[in-house]
């Protein structure tokens, strides 16, 4: 039975590869976008829808979706401040969310951070608990949350390293600090086909996700999925 998705941060590195993996995949017949930025690529079971995530609350006429896939994030840098980054990264976060349930979307996949605690000192983690609690409390019937580590793939506009972001504790901006050994790595294309088991994988009772994080584990580098 052909399903239908819903995806915000399309344009983003994460997003962009999982919106490949989801036109790419007979399982959804549908795909829509909605995010300020048209994006070039074009499919016939693609659709977009150009809004303001700010006024997404405002809007009634979304089509019908199974799965909503959240690939919003941005840095305090690049927001400008802590206010603004929170706009994005949970309040936004939590407008697809409720938009999900208005569709009907019974499941609700969300691509957070590692280290992310509604009681971290650190503000950046502290908001991806926050916004991880909220959705989680969202009468959906499946919510997947991802931790990864450190993000791998091109960026439009490069990021510094996490060992260039290190902020003293307290309610400084930036992620947390990675550990001793490395903070774990995973690729921007790998954590997408995490998201979406391929047909064969599916037929086999096991996902790319599952053989991805046992890999993640054999090089000791493992990265967060929470149920």
């Amino acid at each position: 039975m052909s399903r239908s998705a819903l995806l915000a941060g399309a344009t983003g590195l994460v997003g962009g590869h999982v919106l490949e993996q989801l036109l790419a995949d007979e399982t959804w017949s549908r795909v829509v976008t909605v995010g300020r930025r048209p994006i070039a690529q074009r499919h016939d079971k693609l659709e977009q829808r150009i809004l303001d995530l700010g006024a997404l609350d405002a809007v009634g006429d979304l089509p019908h979706a199974d799965d909503v896939f959240c690939c919003l994030g941005t840095t305090i840098k690049q927001a400008g401040s802590q206010e603004a980054f929170r706009r994005v990264d949970h309040d936004f976060v939590l407008s697809l969310a409720n938009a999900g349930l208005r569709t009907g979307a019974t499941q609700f996949l969300l691509v957070s951070a590692i280290g992310a605690d509604p009681e971290a000192r650190v503000f950046y983690s502290r908001v991806k608990g926050e916004v991880e609690s909220a959705v989680r409390a969202l009468p959906y019937r499946a919510v997947q949350i991802f931790r990864p580590g450190l993000l791998l793939g091109h960026r439009s506009q490069p990021r510094p390293s996490p060992q260039r972001r290190l902020r003293p504790a307290g309610d400084a901006p930036g992620p947390p600090p990675p550990r001793r050994t490395g903070a774990p790595r995973v690729h921007c294309k790998q954590l997408s086909r995490g998201w979406i088991p391929s047909p064969s994988a599916r037929a086999q009772g096991a996902s790319k996700n599952e053989r991805t994080l046992r890999a993640a584990r054999r090089r000791g580098r493992r990265g967060a999925c929470v149920p």
